[in-house]
């Protein structure tokens, strides 16, 4: 496993190591990699929701009026539910 130092402010310092005494932690270490897992996990889900927003964006505008999107929506779950 590669290492890497960091510096951090006493306050930060602080509040890792009673994240540790709290238990759910074996090491400020430990604390901090789980930071960095979560951290990674919201960018890779930030990342697939702008993919979603930008295939929306280039998919155009529906012609058909908001009153009948959403009837058939409606309808398309009334079909699932029945």
């Amino acid at each position: 496993m590669a290492q890497m130092n960091i510096s951090l402010p006493d306050a930060l310092k602080a509040w890792a190591e009673q994240r540790v005494a709290e238990g759910r932690y074996s090491s400020t270490s430990d604390y901090v990699r789980d930071l960095m897992r979560r951290d990674q996990d919201e960018a890779e889900k930030l990342a697939w929701l702008q993919a979603e927003i930008d295939k929306g964006l280039a998919s155009g505008l529906d012609p058909r009026p908001v009153s009948q999107i959403f009837a058939d929506v409606r309808a398309r779950f009334d079909k699932k539910d029945g």
